[in-house]
């Protein structure tokens, strides 16, 4: 059995270098690479709601990931229309 605390750290792990490879990620040229960069923060945080409620954690995991594609795909697709190399 897979103990709770083993969820908590392991998700506090994700969270802390999926940020700091959000932070990072502007320099990466791959707008692919950058998705999984912020989605491994949000997978992170959603470990952590996991170990106080499944409800919570599910929800956090799905708005973060819709929320965060909105702005990337918006961001890449505004680059894209003034010409920029993304």
């Amino acid at each position: 059995m897979v103990s709770i605390s083993l969820f908590f750290y392991f998700g506090i792990f994700l969270a802390i270098v999926g940020s700091l490879a959000t932070a990072w990620g502007p320099g990466v040229s791959d707008s692919v690479v950058r998705l999984f960069n912020t989605e491994i923060a949000s997978i992170g945080v959603s470990l952590v709601l996991l170990c106080y409620n499944h409800t919570l954690a599910l929800l956090t995991l799905v708005a973060t990931t819709v929320i965060i594609t909105l702005i990337l795909f918006r961001a890449i697709i505004r680059l894209e229309e003034m010409g920029a190399d993304v």
